[in-house]
């Protein structure tokens, strides 16, 4: 708060007073009138009265500028409602108690959310792992034949299996103690995991992959940056009825580009927001508008970056940019 806006909330909060000091004068100063004295006699008690008044008030607001100080510092460092000063008036005591009640109700709040967290963490956890057995089993059945049908159901369990994923990426990423370890990985060795997950995918859809060696190593956590290349793929595949996609490093950026349907240019600033799915996604039901919001914050917390380019009916690319914080490794 700037001096002048403090000065004039000073006189306003004092104005009765003063107010009052020159109603006094101007009372004495009249009767010493009406009674005939010596205009000196009027002047020198009124000049002393205003000087004193007028030390008073300069010590008065000399307190209450150290004391709207100290007050702003301590909403820099507030840890509590002792870090506040000591009261000066009632006033003060008032508002210090209704800032210790509602600081309760925040640590109340706080405390009851946290719980909340870890009970809905806890339950999804549980879910994760118990929802994995019987993709296990559906899975190893599906492995004793080989027909259109099994490889058509297999396709779908790998979504499924990628959605359960996502569901845990989506509540561990809500927890401030994720476990991100960074350390230097193969980013080919990376990128091939990711493709073993849709080649039954791309065999069934008959869709060609252009994979361009990729000998390149990078500072990052592996489990989930192949967390976010899985879901570029698995966007490129939804999106992409025919043609190819390919993957290729350009510059310190890795690029997953598709032949599909595109981004129309209305929508493509806003693919990384949480829950935008586009024309796209409004076209195609099992849109969540997650995959990519997820991709955007995990990049962030990596030190990575995210972009797409992309034209309706041309294809679309999206670009991880890991330069940042890439190792001088070729």
């Amino acid at each position: 708060m700037a001096i002048t806006m403090f000065i004039s909330l000073y006189l306003k909060r004092h104005l009765l007073g003063i107010l009052a000091a020159i109603i006094c004068i101007i009372f004495f100063a009249v009767s010493f009138w009406l009674y005939h004295l010596p205009l000196e006699a009027v002047l020198y008690p009124t000049i002393i009265c205003a000087v004193i008044g007028l030390i008073f008030a300069a010590v008065d607001f000399s307190r209450a500028y150290i004391h709207h100080k100290q007050l702003k510092n301590s909403l820099r460092r507030l840890d509590g409602v002792d870090s506040l000063p000591e009261c000066l008036s009632p006033d003060d005591c008032d508002y210090r108690e209704i800032i210790s009640k509602l600081y309760d109700e925040m640590r109340r709040s706080e405390t009851d959310a946290a719980a909340k967290y870890t009970d809905l963490s806890n339950y999804f956890t549980i879910w994760a792992h118990q929802i994995k057995t019987p993709i296990s089993a559906m899975s190893l059945i599906l492995q004793s034949e080989d027909s259109t049908l099994s490889r058509q159901l297999s396709g779908r369990l790998s979504e499924i299996e990628r959605y359960v994923g996502m569901v845990m990426a989506y509540v561990r990423l809500g927890s401030e103690s994720t476990d991100y370890v960074l350390r230097a990985c193969q980013l080919g060795d990376i990128v091939s995991q990711a493709i073993r997950r849709f080649a039954g995918e791309f065999i069934y859809r008959q869709l060609k992959l252009n994979l361009a060696p990729i000998d390149r190593m990078v500072l990052t956590d592996e489990k989930w940056l192949l967390f976010v290349i899985e879901q570029v793929l698995s966007n490129s595949l939804k999106y992409t009825p025919s043609g190819s996609i390919s993957i290729y490093i350009t510059g310190d950026e890795l690029c997953v580009e598709d032949t599909g349907i595109g981004i129309s240019p209305e929508d493509l600033p806003r693919i990384f927001e949480k829950g935008s799915t586009g024309c796209n996604g409004r076209t195609d039901k099992r849109a969540s508008g997650i995959g990519l919001y997820l991709c955007r914050l995990i990049c962030t917390r990596l030190g990575h970056t995210i972009r797409a380019e992309s034209q309706p009916d041309k294809g679309t690319r999206i670009y991880i940019g890991l330069g940042r914080v890439r190792l001088g490794i070729e």
